[in-house]
């Protein structure tokens, strides 16, 4: 088997500069911090569910997911680094009015906190096309799986953190957690908007653009339009010839048309549904279910995105090394269903459950992780835009901002079936929308097995 280029050529390692990893940290701290405030509101949901509202109305409630699609159109076409810093200050504000001021005023008004977290949704989402736009523009696709596995952990390690904080502040009341996630995020947003480097241009070194047509292989993407990779034509552009020279953002209609943009889309809706519905009812669940104290079940959920951060990073050096995608993908899927079943039936033991909740995160978070940044970023720079490079961020958006649609529904869909049915049928719920996740991206994996099945029947002839 062929070994990619990022093997062939040397150590990874040897490719970046300092700025690389300066750009590697401040995008993976600020959606880490994004997601710390994200999370305060899943820690202290127990809290805030006995103190400001009733029962009935204890659903989570998604980020807007218009948004996502609207930001990653914004991202393409304003500095991402005013963007970002914007949406990162702007959310900690509104973060800090939701969870702290209205407890220190004591105004108690749901209507309200829809509001301010409908705000803060639209706010937040500035983030993740942002952030895999300003990666795609630094780290090109040598390597781009381990990368992207590795630094897709920013999410994960936001929820550890988001977790740490709120349960060591939790004994002096929620609206502290609030407070203290809510002052770290703005920080790190001026911090963006004075150290950030949006792309390599910035300081006068080359794009990878430029660099990898230096590459051999540069014209053969992880994520390939055609139906055979020796029929595709590294020459064709969505775009007029006479505008390939020029930077340009591409129009939604067009990103949603790029191949795999579809399928990868529909797929993480599915997929985001289950991990956001781990990431927004775990530790009810554990306090509801098990009985065990709500600082005792945050701690606890933290083996969830542990899972997630080996998953990413060991399932995107594995999808380098096939230099496929799908594949990987749906083998970690399939072993996702069984580790379903088996953490649906964990015992009152919390060794046990977070070994089984490890393994869980593993197999979901591990491919959500790797759809939502390698592979976006894959899909938005493909060889058919090389004329657009701008695109990556609206290709992101609407990756993502479909996810959000999945995670929202599901997240009114896991509270009416808990209370109608019991947390059981939720299992049963999540395994179906993770199966409908291999469903919508079988076409690629049938053509992906195909291309690995010809390549080394081809490797073997010249043998």
């Amino acid at each position: 088997m062929a070994w990619p280029n990022v093997f062939q050529r040397g150590s990874l390692l040897s490719r970046f500069s300092h700025h690389h990893v300066v750009v590697f940290l401040l995008t993976f701290f600020s959606y880490s911090l994004l997601h710390a405030s994200r999370k305060t509101f899943s820690n202290v949901k127990v809290s805030i569910s006995e103190q400001w509202t009733p029962s009935a109305f204890n659903t989570s409630v998604e980020l807007p997911v218009e948004g996502l699609f609207i930001s990653g159109i914004v991202g393409d076409r304003l500095n991402l680094r005013w963007v970002l810093s914007f949406g990162m200050c702007s959310s900690a504000f509104v973060v800090f009015v939701f969870g702290t001021l209205t407890e220190w005023l004591r105004f108690y008004n749901k209507w309200l906190y829809c509001c301010l977290w409908i705000v803060n949704g639209l706010l937040q989402s500035t983030g993740w096309p942002c952030v895999v736009a300003i990666m795609g523009n630094w780290f090109g696709k040598a390597g781009r799986g381990v990368v992207f596995g590795l630094w897709s952990a920013c999410a994960s390690v936001g929820n550890i953190l988001g977790a740490c904080l709120a349960s060591s502040v939790l004994q002096y009341g929620y609206e502290y957690a609030f407070l203290v996630t809510a002052s770290v995020q703005f920080a790190g947003g001026i911090v963006i908007f004075f150290g950030l480097l949006v792309s390599p241009e910035e300081i006068g070194l080359s794009g990878i653009e430029a660099e990898e047509n230096f590459e051999e292989d540069s014209h053969r993407p992880l994520i390939n339009g055609g139906e055979n990779e020796e029929e595709y034509e590294p020459n064709y552009s969505i775009q007029d010839d006479s505008s390939v020279a020029q930077v340009k953002a591409i129009s939604f209609y067009q990103a949603c048309c790029l191949p795999g943009v579809i399928p990868y889309s529909l797929a993480y809706a599915c997929l985001k549904l289950v991990n956001y519905s781990f990431f927004f009812w775990l530790p009810f669940y554990l306090s509801n279910n098990f009985g065990w104290k709500e600082a005792e079940a945050d701690k606890l959920s933290i083996w969830y995105d542990v899972g997630g951060i080996v998953g990413g990073t060991l399932q995107g050096f594995i999808s380098d090394v096939l230099q496929k995608r799908a594949p990987v993908l749906a083998l970690s899927l399939l072993l996702a269903v069984g580790s379903l079943v088996g953490y649906s039936r964990s015992p009152n033991d919390k060794a046990i459950n977070a070994l089984l909740m490890t393994v869980t995160g593993f197999f979901i978070g591990g491919p959500s992780n790797m759809i939502s940044s390698a592979i976006s970023a894959d899909l938005g720079r493909q060889e058919l835009i090389q004329g657009s490079s701008e695109a990556l961020a609206t290709v992101t958006g609407i990756v993502d901002g479909s996810g959000s649609i999945g995670a929202a529904v599901g997240q009114y869909l896991v509270s009416l079936i808990r209370d109608k049915l019991g947390w059981m049928w939720v299992f049963y719920f999540f395994i179906l929308m993770t199966s409908c996740t291999i469903v919508f991206i079988s076409p690629l994996i049938v053509r992906e097995i195909l291309s690995l099945v010809r390549r080394r029947q081809a490797h073997i002839l010249r043998e």
